[in-house]
């Protein structure tokens, strides 16, 4: 398929899960395989632009008529994983959450009720044969969330600054078991500190979704098309993973002051995006 623009489509984030070809069924493993080795695999741009296509006819297409066979493939260890990109599923999930992003003149313009609604029913329908589905990326746009930073360190932080017409990169990788290691050790020490919270929902919320995965699977968080978003000088200097593990480890030693100098350094540090998004 060819590209819809060649224009960098911002100001998204993925948490994604890539798991060994092992964990998926024939004959999907087959094609996955086939298609790993592909030297033409489109980018999450690529991703992303083509559900911005399907918005521009009359009515709009909010969800795709078929499921996507593309995925992102990494090679870890000699192991291939594979991270699907179940583009027709991540999309009825995601117009669920509209109606409290948009406000409603701008949701009826954008996809209005009638659309909404058809594509609703064709999710209950779709979801009755198939109970267990779930997707493999998750995406956030405008910020990262915070709870997902519990899930990596920063020594798993990588950072390119680009050349060119090559954006920077900013992307934390981890083992599976790494991550659920970490979000069941920060849910024991938030809920004796505070007992309950919009980080504590969110932890509970991702864990049980990373239990849907193989304990071998990798884990990634990718700053994707925010990194537009702040200055480079501020990206390569972005060590939030380590200001929200530096937050969770002085609440677990009881120490508030510490918890309050770390939560306070990331908000400033996403102050600058925060206004961006207020300002469109």
């Amino acid at each position: 398929m060819p590209k819809v623009s060649s224009v960098i489509v911002p100001y998204a984030t993925y948490l994604r899960v890539y798991e060994p070809l092992a964990a998926f069924p024939e004959p999907e493993r087959g094609h996955w395989a086939r298609y790993a080795r592909r030297s033409d695999r489109p980018s999450y741009q690529d991703e992303l632009r083509r559900s911005l296509a399907d918005l521009l006819p009359t009515p709009p297409v909010p969800v795709p008529v078929h499921e996507s066979g593309d995925a992102f493939v990494l090679e870890i260890d000699g192991v291939l994983c594979v991270c699907p990109w179940r583009t027709r599923l991540r999309g009825w999930q995601a117009l669920g959450e509209l109606p409290g992003e948009l406000p409603r003149p701008v949701l009826e313009a954008v996809l209005p009720e009638v659309v909404r609604r058809q594509a609703a029913q064709d999710y209950e329908r779709w979801l009755a044969r198939n109970p267990d589905a779930r997707p493999w990326i998750r995406t956030s746009t405008w910020q990262v969330p915070l709870h997902w930073f519990v899930l990596v360190s920063d020594e798993e932080r990588w950072f390119d600054k680009g050349s060119g017409e090559a954006a920077p990169t900013l992307r934390y990788r981890t083992p599976m078991v790494q991550a659920r290691r970490r979000v069941a050790r920060a849910l024991r020490t938030l809920k004796d500190a505070i007992d309950e919270g919009p980080l504590i929902d969110g932890l509970v919320d991702v864990g049980r979704w990373l239990e849907e995965f193989h304990p071998r699977s990798q884990v990634e968080l990718d700053y994707g098309g925010l990194v537009h978003t702040l200055p480079a000088g501020e990206l390569e200097d972005d060590h939030s993973a380590a200001d929200v593990a530096d937050g969770i480890e002085a609440l677990r030693q009881g120490d508030g002051v510490g918890a309050g100098e770390a939560y306070a350094r990331l908000v400033e540090r996403w102050r600058s995006v925060r206004d961006r998004r207020s300002a469109n």
